[in-house]
């Protein structure tokens, strides 16, 4: 083997090769994992890693590049001295050194190549990523706003909206008229939805009856509006079942219902009711299982006409609120919805924009799952906006929504269409500020705020009972508002101390109920009963909706015109009474002859001598004077019909005298009538018992009643209550 001559011979070759293996650049910079530099510390290693065994690991770049290195600056001849090879032949305890790492048998190979790594460099690369860290936190903390500000710092006043309505606010009426309750309910059941009720009805029922004993009997205008006056009734006067309206015991008297409509006649209505056509309603069923299938096709057409005339008759106030409602139901359908925090957990969840101030619902829809094609930016987002997509709103509004709806993404958008909003707001979403420097903890005192503005968006946190995060498009952070709370003092005594409360809280709670004042005006008078269709309870929800609207506007009509407002059942009494009358017939009686007060828009202010037979005619007559007999007539019309009124002749006022007794003017007109004659669509075999009512005098049942007095009397073989209760009462000889 060829060997240099010299030792300075030698370290000239070592010169040499260094400084051309200088020159390869590209080998120079590439280090392979685990693998060792020429500038490492060699003393961090045992002599196994320079073995053959890792040279053959080593990738193939190191290698070919040392190679061509090792060709351009020296020959073969002329190699290092220092090779592994020759390591292992000048050095014998190489040898026993690598027979003692030599793994045993079942015992894991030890671990090459990339697997090798330095100490040193461990902790230096753990240095590095921990000297890294607190330089991005910071970087997050400048792009969130750099800090939490207190109530000491001063906050840009944002530009308030400039409210501009398209229409006038308020009712869309004649602020001039005097509108009955009748006039106000049917705005919302109008001629065109009592007639798509009727045509759907009957369509249903005629196919519903086909093939069975009893043949459907046609519904009319009329018996369409006594059938919602009886579910308007049942609102006031609440029962468990709906034959107890309709029971003669002395718990369950109520003479009203059976003199609006027979309960085999309501039920027949209640059985068949239909808001849309049979027709399409089977052709929407063979669509179910694709993307054209509606899951709201029994309820359209009756839904769509409320929600018009909804958005028609009443114009909101700047103040709106968003919120979810819930109509209970138990069916088993794919509707049902289930909401944790709300009074009633199962139902149908409608999503309802209100008016903040009195409660008007503006517009809603019944949420039947994921339709059309969403935003991407959440359903709360669509919801919204699908929402304010009305006709004639105007700009300038202020919007209240809760934390389901509040987002950064939906508060920007909304200010692209001029309406501002404030709500509460999750911690977790998206654009909600990270940042924790100068943020509460766990000592901070009730009554502090922080808040963060970015650009057109205020975050605020305020901690009351617990701490309370808002995001807002329309406040400042702290307009030195206080709000009185109980705290404890040093004593542990209860005292009531005054703190500071964010603006956009203040507003908040003044303003989001809209939606709740409008659950609350329909849940005092609810009609909802427990039905098997699905589809009868949003329709009886839509008669809660209608009817507390139509209250409303009574209202607001009533403040524009100074006028005395009724309350909310006596709105509702005169409706059911307004209904009744240009309802199907016969009833009994009028209602107001018996235990409800009479009608106002029966008796005129032109007639004060008109009065009701029945009131000239109980049985209180029978013990007293005869001159207590004078009011009545000695002959009344004898085609009276049953609850009509009739006119008495003012007396005299020269008069002075007795005036004339029973016996010198006997009851003439007090003819027997049956209650069948007035009532239509009755089969034959059914007339003798048609509309049988509760006898006066005995208490069992009787078709018939006296024309003139407008009692039910029995008049049969057995028993002669109507002479009787006549000669009683000194009517009769």
């Amino acid at each position: 083997m060829f060997l240099s001559e010299s030792e300075d011979e030698l370290e000239q070759l070592h010169s040499d090769l260094d400084s051309e293996s200088s020159n390869c650049s590209l080998e120079e910079d590439y280090i392979p994992g685990g693998g060792l530099t020429r500038g490492s510390d060699l003393e961090d290693f045992t002599d196994e890693d320079s073995s053959d065994e890792e040279w053959v690991n080593k990738p193939t770049k190191t290698r070919a590049s040392r190679k061509r290195c090792r060709s351009v600056s020296a020959s073969p001849a002329l190699s290092s001295p220092k090779s592994p090879s020759k390591k292992r032949e000048q050095s014998p305890n190489r040898k026993k050194l690598q027979h003692a790492s030599t793994p045993k048998k079942n015992s894991t190979p030890p671990r090459t190549g990339k697997a090798f790594s330095s100490p040193r460099r461990k902790n230096e690369s753990g240095k590095r990523q921990s000297e890294r860290r607190p330089v991005t936190e910071e970087e997050d903390d400048a792009d969130d706003g750099d800090r939490w500000h207190d109530i000491d710092e001063e906050d840009v006043e944002p530009p308030q909206p400039r409210f501009r309505p398209e229409r006038d606010v308020g009712p869309q009426l004649n602020r001039t008229a005097n509108y009955t309750p009748l006039e106000l309910f049917q705005l919302f059941f109008s001629k065109t939805v009592i007639d798509t009720l009727l045509t759907n009805t009957n369509a249903y029922g005629k196919r519903k009856y086909q093939g069975q004993k009893e043949s459907w009997v046609p519904v009319t205008v009329a018996d369409m509006h006594s059938f919602i006056c009886l579910v308007l009734y049942m609102g006031i006067v609440p029962l468990k079942t709906l034959k107890e309206f309709w029971r003669g015991s002395k718990l369950f008297s109520l003479p009203f219902p059976a003199s609006v409509m027979p309960c085999r006649r309501f039920l027949a209505i209640s059985r068949s009711l239909h808001m849309n056509d049979p027709a399409a309603e089977a052709a929407n069923d063979l669509k179910k299982g694709t993307s054209g299938y509606d899951r709201l096709c029994k309820i359209k057409p009756l839904y769509g006409q409320i929600l018009e005339a909804c958005h028609t008759f009443f114009h909101p106030h700047q103040h709106i609120s968003i919120d979810e409602r819930m109509v209970a139901t138990k069916a088993r359908i794919g509707l049902k919805q289930y909401i944790r925090n709300k009074p009633t957990k199962w139902g149908f969840k409608l999503f309802v924009l209100a008016d903040s101030i009195c409660g008007y619902t503006l517009n809603f829809f019944v949420y039947g799952g994921r339709e059309g094609q969403p935003t991407g930016k959440g359903l709360s987002y669509d919801a919204v906006m699908r929402l304010l997509n009305i006709p004639f709103l105007g700009k300038g509004y202020k919007l209240y929504v809760d934390n389901f709806y509040t987002s950064p993404t939906l508060f920007l958008d909304l200010l692209q269409r001029k309406i501002w909003a404030c709500g509460t707001i999750r911690s977790n979403i998206n654009g909600y500020p990270k940042t924790k420097r100068n943020d509460m903890t766990k000592k901070t005192t009730r009554g502090t705020i922080r808040w963060v503005r970015k650009g057109e968006l205020l975050f605020v946190k305020w901690l009351d009972t617990r701490e309370v995060t808002m995001c807002s498009t329309i406040h400042k952070a702290y307009t030195n508002d206080m709000a009185k709370r109980k705290v404890k003092n040093t004593d542990g005594q209860w005292t009531v101390k005054q703190v500071p409360i964010p603006g956009c809280i203040k507003d908040y709670n003044r303003h989001m109920g809209g939606v709740d004042l409008s659950d609350a005006l329909i849940g005092y008078y609810n009609v909802l009963h427990k039905t098997q269709k699905w589809y009868k309870t949003l329709f009886y929800h839509f008669v809660d909706i209608a009817t507390v609207n139509a209250f409303i506007l009574h209202k607001e009509m009533c403040k524009l015109q100074n006028r005395p407002t009724l309350t909310q059942k006596s709105f509702r009494e005169q409706l059911i009474l307004s209904l009744a009358e240009i309802g199907s017939t016969p009833r009994r009686s009028a209602p107001q002859n018996f235990m409800l007060p009479a009608s106002p828009f029966k008796v005129h202010p032109a007639s004060p001598f008109k009065v009701a037979p029945a009131a000239q005619t109980t049985p209180s007559l029978s013990t007293a004077a005869p001159a207590s007999t004078s009011n009545v007539p000695s002959a009344c019309p004898s085609e009276a019909a049953p609850g009509s009124t009739y006119m008495v002749p003012p007396p005299s006022l020269s008069t002075e005298g007795p005036l004339a007794t029973a016996s010198d003017a006997p009851g003439l007109g007090h003819l027997p009538t049956y209650f069948v004659q007035q009532m239509s669509n009755v089969a034959s075999r059914s007339r003798a018992t048609a509309g049988r009512r509760s006898c006066v005098v005995c208490k069992r049942k009787s078709p018939v009643y006296c024309s003139t007095c407008q009692k039910t009397l029995c008049f049969t073989t057995l028993r002669n209550c109507y002479s009787e209760w006549h000669r009683s009462n000194s009517i009769c000889i």
